[in-house]
């Protein structure tokens, strides 16, 4: 069987795709000698997977199902929120319980042709309209709003209000959702082994109780959780500063799990989702194992240079706004226009932000040249510049915020 056969089996025969499934993960288990545990982990992984599947709607009304063979095959978005809710984290050292709200918030998209991918960051107190969320517990519809902070979403009609205020706002459609909470974090840092990070500038941020002296670190546990929480202890204390702290977590992260082959091994993800489902949150979907195999084969695909980690373009807002932030009208749309259309998003040099700085042999600096895409090729252009199958190469304005997963950046 090929990988293509168990991850889109027909769904004209849904026993024989299940039962199919499951011979392949007892296949695995024999070959690594843990029959009972994979086994046995199997089913709860499904039986989690069709407990955590919650509906997500499109701006048009339309729901999300199942994709197709051609879905996955295709240009895929996703978006990734962190919840900070209290309940149930099993700690009163997060803070008091209160309304669950969206912390991060990640727009990610692969290309077509396996070639890009680009991770956007949206800070969780940027102000955006939102159209009409349903409650997902009593089905109720909240009304509209005009402009309010995009994390307060999640306290009124959940992730997939969170979800339609996305896609409301960079008109890109989103029809997979995945939400992980302080417990999933811990946990999938510690089946991973922990991440490597360095530090240029001392951490000392109280309030989410992290002391890190500049050097190497593996984080791992609730050292990662507070790392990728803290925003007092890098930059200027700002929610971008932490984005740009985040992304040497992330990046370093991926490069850890390109490395290890984690995103191509059934085995390696099923011990992933093993640790981090029951604190998940995912759309309906994504509630299909061979679909999220499918997906991170999809990942693992794409090289370490082409992936591509930025800001949102922002501008700081005044008066009884101040203190939050606002998408930059023309830059923002510029960015959505290139993921809509499927344009590769290239840096010609890394440019981290206010939270981190790029390592290089002699210390930490400012802006570090990056790999970026082969040039076209004179002779498949029109003469215009751009390649004649419409794609460009073209790199992003300087003013892009952001770096590369083959790039290691230090927090600062």
């Amino acid at each position: 069987m090929t990988d293509s056969d168990y991850e889109f089996l027909e769904d004209s025969k849904p026993k024989r795709r299940g039962w199919l499934k499951a011979i392949v993960w007892v296949l695995i288990a024999l070959l690594s000698g843990t029959v009972a545990t994979v086994a046995g982990g199997y089913f709860y992984i499904t039986s989690q997977l069709s407990a955590s599947g919650i509906e997500v709607y499109s701006t048009d009304g339309s729901s999300f199902d199942l994709p197709s063979p051609a879905d996955i095959n295709g240009p895929i978005n996703m978006l990734v929120i962190g919840s900070d809710t209290r309940v149930g984290q099993g700690s009163t050292s997060y803070g008091p319980v209160g309304s669950a709200l969206a912390d991060v918030i990640i727009l990610v998209h692969i290309s077509q042709d396996r070639k890009n991918a680009v991770a956007m960051s949206i800070p969780r107190d940027l102000m955006v309209s939102v159209p009409e969320c349903p409650d997902p517990k009593s089905g109720a519809v909240f009304p509209a709003r005009n402009f309010t902070q995009i994390n307060s979403t999640m306290s009124k009609g959940g992730p997939a209000c969170t979800l339609l205020a996305v896609q409301e706002l960079t008109g890109v459609a989103i029809p997979y959702l995945a939400m992980i909470d302080f417990k999933g974090v811990i946990a999938m840092s510690q089946a991973i082994g922990g991440v490597d990070i360095c530090v240029a500038t001392t951490i000392d941020d109280s309030y989410t109780d992290l002391y890190l002296e500049a050097g190497d670190h593996t984080l791992i546990g609730d050292e990662a959780l507070a790392f990728l929480r803290t925003r007092h202890g890098v930059g200027d204390g700002s929610d971008l500063s932490r984005i740009s702290n985040q992304q040497v977590f992330l990046t370093s992260m991926m490069r850890k799990l390109k490395d290890e082959g984690a995103l191509a091994n059934p085995f390696k993800m099923f011990q992933l989702g093993t640790a981090a489902l029951s604190n998940m949150t995912l759309s309906n979907s994504l509630t299909d194992l061979g679909v999220i195999y499918g997906l991170a084969k999809q990942v693992n695909n794409v090289d370490l240079d082409k992936i591509t980690f930025i800001q949102l373009p922002v501008y700081d807002l005044e008066g009884e706004y101040a203190g939050r932030v606002a998408a930059s009208p023309e830059r923002a749309q510029e960015l959505f226009d290139l993921i809509k259309s499927d344009q590769p998003l290239v840096l010609a040099e890394a440019n981290p932000g206010t939270g981190a700085v790029i390592a290089e042999e002699s210390g930490a600096a400012t802006a570090t040249p990056i790999k970026t895409q082969n040039p076209t090729p004179t002779n498949n252009s029109d003469g215009t510049g751009q390649p004649v199958d419409g794609t460009s190469t073209a790199e992003l304005p300087s003013w892009v915020k952001g770096t590369n997963a083959a790039t290691t950046s230090c927090s600062n």
